[in-house]
């Protein structure tokens, strides 16, 4: 049960029976796609470092993935994860650094240059740096709006097509 200061994110279904996400790097935004049509969009955070697959290179990969896990689901917004774990509250815990908040999507890849996303916990997630979002600034996921992270959170499921494109 939530506590008194707590801010729940609202569960809410799809609208978007077959969809994909489309994550943009120059204009910084990502789409939920159906079809041909774009029935959703948010502004994003991607690497400040730039792009690409090696190994802690803090870079945002490109090309084609899949949501391979949900993790989140139920945890009142601004809900801090560690290694996937939540830990405790924004407000509570407070942190300037780099923060996963709220919903985590973590991604699989399906092309063999970016095979190894999953091992580099690349992830779709809420941040403590919302001021920072529309320009490159993470390290190497893709940063969401808390309230965001919580609809897209509920919209999609393992398996879900995703495209990060330069």
């Amino acid at each position: 049960m939530p506590q008194q200061n707590e801010i729940q994110c609202p569960a809410e279904k799809s609208p978007f029976p077959a969809r994909r996400l489309i994550v943009d790097v120059p204009t910084q935004t990502l789409s939920v796609r159906e079809g041909g049509e774009t029935k959703a969009a948010f502004p994003i955070s991607t690497s400040k470092f730039g792009l690409g697959t090696e190994p802690g290179s803090y870079r945002t990969p490109t090309g084609r993935f899949v949501i391979a896990e949900k993790i989140g689901d139920g945890a009142p917004e601004q809900t801090i994860f560690r290694s996937r774990q939540p830990v405790g509250q924004l407000e509570q815990l407070g942190g300037g650094e780099d923060l996963i908040l709220t919903r985590i999507l973590w991604l699989s890849g399906s092309d063999p240059e970016n095979a190894n996303t999953h091992d580099r916990y690349i992830y779709i997630h809420g941040t403590n740096q919302e001021s920072a979002i529309g320009t490159p600034a993470s390290h190497g996921c893709v940063r969401m709006k808390n309230a965001d992270i919580c609809r897209l959170f509920d919209w999609v499921e393992p398996g879900t097509p995703v495209e990060i494109r330069a």
